[in-house]
């Protein structure tokens, strides 16, 4: 039986954002404290392509700080990219630790499609 299921995601897997950006081939993220434009935040450093200043995750809140000055420092294309391929790889951890089997298909206009197999 087929479900649709949309997920609104919260970054607070730190496997599942190291998987993520080697998915997307960026640099190994890094924990500390980051500066942004006129400020400081502490947590997991993401460097998004063409990104002037690197995505904060506060992985114990799941919030995302960033500064990408309405655009003009980063494309927000970027940061949905890896927000999706971040949904991605942590639907599929969850699954494999339930002993599901995830297949993943990439679909002509950039969406993802997650198939889970329960049972393996």
């Amino acid at each position: 039986m087929s479900h649709v299921v949309t997920i609104e995601t919260e970054v607070r897997d730190v496997t599942a954002i190291r998987q993520a950006t080697r998915r997307l081939q960026l640099p190994e993220p890094t924990f500390g404290e980051v500066r942004l434009f006129n400020d400081r935040k502490r947590g997991w450093a993401i460097q998004l392509r063409d990104w002037r200043y690197p995505v904060v995750a506060d992985v114990t809140t799941g919030r995302l700080d960033y500064d990408n000055y309405n655009g003009h420092w980063g494309s927000q294309k970027e940061l949905d990219q890896f927000l999706q391929r971040y949904a991605v790889e942590r639907a599929t951890i969850e699954a494999r630790k339930q002993g599901h089997t995830a297949i993943e298909q990439s679909l002509p206009d950039g969406s993802i499609k997650l198939v889970i197999q329960v049972g393996g």
